[in-house]
């Protein structure tokens, strides 16, 4: 009795202006693939960064694949990965007669990368002297229009303050969304905050955690009173190595459990309630040669795959 081939992994990355965060990406992608030769893996961008999601779903084709598990490469559960990434896989669908998918969820405030995070921090301590207790850290995420998805990154920030005796996990963004990072590091200094380390709630550098560092920097010259330091990105570590294999199970298994409670697409949010309902349709990404004719299939009603 034959073993059925196990469907492929595709792996979602939303795409950044930066060469080096692409190409940690692209390396990520390779050496997930590396690691698990008894799969096809692919990679792709929903926009900004080569090679686009459209020349992923490709690659696997080419390469006889017709079931795949896609796993969004992000942290929180924002437009990308609630609208973007599952109409731009229905799309392939049609552009590929034959595939089918299932689609797995973000990664999330997870224990293992909580640990990761807990890492950086304690590199970025390192000679400091002093103990935790004196310690408040700022988890900068990426900011959303999305309240849900910055709610994700205030539940990262209580998750990692838990059982780790930090003075205090305080929260920012670096766009989109208040407070920003001077304002951040404004209230973590009200609070009374004398030693502060800024954490980039981000898996791999790129424009915006390179932002977020020279906003610290800049602060920090302005108040020569509070000690102020750096951490560095997630990275790709093993436990975040790990925890997309994990993902990728958990779709192949059906075992999805996307947080829907607080989706602003399914709930009516003040402020937010024309969004309820709203079809969701492809990102448009410019590398994407086939995005002529990949608008035409915007009437997806958005799902989360349970």
């Amino acid at each position: 009795m034959t073993t059925p081939t196990p469907p492929a992994l595709l792996i979602a990355g939303h795409g950044t202006r930066d060469d080096a965060g692409a190409e940690a990406f692209r390396d990520f992608v390779r050496e997930l693939g590396e690691r698990h030769p008894e799969l096809p893996v692919a990679g792709g961008f929903i926009e900004l960064s080569p090679p686009p999601l459209g020349d992923a779903v490709a690659e696997l084709v080419e390469r006889g694949v017709r079931r795949f598990a896609a796993v969004p490469l992000m942290l929180v559960s924002a437009g990308h990965a609630k609208g973007d990434i599952p109409a731009a896989l229905a799309r392939e669908k049609e552009r590929h007669p034959g595939i089918s998918y299932t689609y797995g969820r973000p990664l999330g405030p997870h224990p293992a990368l909580l640990r990761v995070l807990e890492r950086r921090l304690d590199e970025a301590l390192e000679g400091a002297g002093g103990d935790r207790s004196e310690v408040t850290v700022l988890l900068v995420g990426r900011g959303s229009t999305d309240p849900d998805a910055n709610a994700e990154v205030f539940k990262a920030a209580r998750l990692l303050w838990e059982g780790r005796d930090y003075a205090g996990v305080e929260t920012a963004f670096v766009s989109l969304a208040a407070p920003d990072v001077p304002g951040g590091l404004d209230r973590c200094a009200r609070l009374g905050a004398r030693r502060i380390v800024v954490l980039p709630y981000f898996l791999f550098t790129g424009v915006l955690p390179d932002r977020v560092r020279r906003q610290t920097a800049d602060w920090a010259a302005a108040h020569p009173e509070v000690e102020v330091r750096s951490a560095d990105v997630i990275g790709p570590e093993p436990e975040l190595l790990d925890l997309v294999m994990e993902r990728y199970q958990e779709a192949v298994e059906g075992d999805l459990r996307m947080n829907c409670d607080s989706c602003v697409y399914r709930i009516a949010l003040p402020g937010f309630e024309d969004k309820v309902g709203l079809p969701q349709q492809p990102h448009f990404h410019p590398d994407d040669d086939g995005h002529h004719h990949g608008h035409h299939h915007g009437g997806h009603s958005h799902s989360h795959a349970h």
